[in-house]
């Protein structure tokens, strides 16, 4: 795998060494101009819960159906229960993550890479070699569907890591199927709408870490952005996710055991042509411990485009996005700082 635009080794800084090195200030390059710190005002308001053991009820269904459209309407989020996957499969995989980021730095670093296009890559912040400023975050992205194609590309080291990220990666792809559906139908759309596309899809594991920092109210773990995919499935083992509502106000999401985060994306919008929008979300971090949160994003195959659904445009509802891809994601955050620029300004019409 090519590695020619990864940063030099030595000039390489991760947050987890930051904060093994018992830091009690955050270097200059973490502090974020004010605007852009969390200021502490997070709205309390419940946030959505779907509980998708009743889309087995046929009488039952259509209230799922129209929670499912309320929630994505309104908010672009919402949180899952009795989905399917087991809670062991869960936290075995937020147990492989913890042994990675665990390990020596010298130890993860062959996997070190700066190029957007790698299936596998090491990093911190969002790209250390471009970033004007630092978020407080180390990272492993890597491609994952079908799976059989680049298992034997992720990390061997530490030696669970195959097994048990694999296991709920390929439970995380089935749900996000049978979301899919779901939100599909909740458009007005045909449930499989599609269904061959998102089955052979691409599906990227981001594997986030954010350790312990010692001035949380100068930094974030990520800044505010939308995912580029049509759905992620994200799983967190304590609180630091927030998401934006309409209003502009930041909500906290809480760690619900056994419960997943659907957010929608930017391609979602696209399709939709513009009915549900991508949710606005950041990490913040914390000064007590490490978080982690492992994100599986969905959309179409690498070379594959997103268009708006035909049957969403009409005279009340104008052609409003241009067609885009995984692919072009990749071009625009190569080229782009995410901090300045949205991806989904480049594909609106009139943005």
């Amino acid at each position: 795998m090519e590695k020619s635009s990864a940063s030099p080794n030595d000039s390489f800084t991760s947050a987890m060494t930051l904060t093994e090195e018992g830091l009690t200030n955050v270097p200059k390059r973490y502090i974020l101009p004010p605007s852009l710190r969390p200021d502490g005002t997070r709205s309390n308001t419940c946030l959505p819960i779907v509980d998708l053991s009743f889309l087995r009820h046929p009488l039952q269904r259509p209230r799922i159906i129209e929670e499912a459209h309320l929630a994505c309407k309104e908010l672009g989020f919402f949180q899952v229960v009795n989905h399917g996957i087991p809670l062991s499969v869960m936290k075995d995989a937020l147990e492989a993550a913890t042994e990675f980021f665990d390990l020596p730095n010298e130890k993860k670093m062959h996997l070190l890479s700066s190029n957007v296009h790698d299936p596998v890559r090491y990093n911190t912040s969002l790209n250390d070699v471009k970033d004007k400023v630092s978020f407080w975050r180390d990272f492993l992205k890597h491609y994952a569907n079908p799976i059989s194609n680049w298992i034997d590309l992720w990390p061997s080291n530490p030696t669970c890591y195959k097994e048990k990220m694999g296991n709920y990666t390929i439970a995380a792809q089935k749900l996000q199927e049978e979301l899919m559906g779901v939100i599909f139908e909740s458009l007005g759309l045909n449930p499989s709408y599609l269904h061959e596309d998102i089955a052979e899809g691409s599906q990227v594991m981001a594997v986030n870490c954010y350790p312990a920092c010692p001035e949380p109210d100068l930094t974030l773990g990520l800044p505010p952005h939308t995912d580029y995919a049509l759905l992620s499935i994200i799983l967190q083992n304590h609180q630091g996710l927030q998401i934006m509502d309409h209003d502009g106000k930041w909500h906290s999401v809480p760690v619900i055991e056994g419960a997943l985060i659907v957010q929608l994306g930017d391609h979602m919008e696209v399709l939709s042509n513009g009915r549900y929008k991508g949710v606005l979300h950041r990490a913040t971090v914390n000064s007590e411990k490490k978080r982690l949160s492992i994100a599986s994003l969905l959309s179409l195959a690498l070379g594959k485009k997103v268009r708006p659904a035909p049957a969403l445009v009409d005279e009340q509802h104008i052609l409003s996005y241009k067609e885009g891809g995984f692919s072009d994601f990749l071009d625009f955050i190569s080229g782009e700082d995410i901090v300045e620029a949205k991806y989904i300004d480049k594909l609106k019409i009139n943005p």
